[in-house]
């Protein structure tokens, strides 16, 4: 797959005990992992799925927007 080109959320959860990492720019794009790279390692299989997953059902995938600003 090629580099990451969407914003990525990534944060510890307790409750979860594992990293969890959101994709903001691609609704229900999740992953998680016991350390920070095996998280990265997942949210890239995830995204790459996410994308085959939006092609064969016709869906629009957005292009990544970079460095989101909220305000």
């Amino acid at each position: 797959m090629n580099e990451i080109r969407y914003e990525l959320i990534i944060y510890w959860s307790d409750v979860d005990q594992a990293f969890i990492v959101e994709v903001p720019e691609l609704s229900g794009c999740k992953a998680d992992g016991e350390t920070y790279e095996e998280a990265i390692i997942n949210i890239k299989l995830v995204i790459q799925e996410w994308i085959e997953t939006a092609r064969s059902l016709g869906r629009e995938i957005p292009k990544p927007k970079g460095k989101l600003m909220f305000a």
